[in-house]
């Protein structure tokens, strides 16, 4: 008898209607990434630039070495659940605004460097938006470029974040930016005069531990 109250109550339980969520929170509850962005997580140093590109992206102030820069950073990603918008809060110490050439976020395992997925000089320099330290940005799917010329390269070649490693597909929407951080294969990067190619610092980007 007790067998057949539990499958009797079991039944009921699965029979319920599902609970409907009210679809303007798509827009209104986020999942978070955040980065801690130092220079140890460069992958090398300015003076292991490629010859072939020294002459184009080769630094206009001496480098300093990884270990004896006090930049340090920090940057977090907002996606709306409904992936139409995302919200990037960034912060940087210990680097002179004026220094400042370019932020992007590449797409990238720890340790490689990897394409440009979402240039933050596009409308306006960097160095303009970080003047006090902060960078506040919307982001939208028109975001999300893929770059068909590399400067520095030539011939030039396509430049984006495949939506899948190992797929031709390119990443164009939100919804693929943020696949891609959940994976923790994106990071901030930030170049200065100094340090042109490889960047000042970088930050892995990791889903927030609740």
């Amino acid at each position: 008898m007790p067998r057949l109250t539990t499958l009797a109550l079991t039944i009921a339980l699965f029979s319920l209607p599902a609970q409907a969520k009210d679809p303007s929170l798509g827009a209104t509850t986020f999942t978070v990434y955040e980065a801690f962005l130092s220079p140890a997580q460069e992958p090398g140093e300015e003076s292991e630039t490629p010859k072939a590109l020294q002459k184009s992206l080769g630094a206009t102030a001496p480098s300093v070495p990884r270990e004896s820069r006090k930049s340090r950073g920090y940057g977090q990603i907002r996606f709306a659940r409904d992936l139409s918008k995302a919200y990037v809060e960034v912060e940087f110490q210990g680097v002179n605004p004026a220094d400042i050439l370019m932020f992007h976020i590449h797409c990238g395992p720890p340790g490689v460097l990897g394409p440009i997925i979402v240039d933050f000089g596009e409308s306006e320099s960097p160095a303009k938006q970080l003047s006090e330290g902060k960078l506040s940005v919307e982001l939208t799917n028109k975001n999300v470029r893929f770059i068909k010329d590399m400067p520095g390269l030539k011939p030039s070649l396509p430049e984006s974040c495949p939506a899948e490693l190992g797929f031709l597909a390119q990443a164009k929407t939100l919804a693929s930016l943020e696949y891609l951080a959940k994976k923790g294969v994106l990071y901030f990067n930030l170049h200065t005069k100094a340090h042109t190619y490889y960047g000042e610092m970088r930050g892995q980007i990791y889903a927030v531990q609740q």
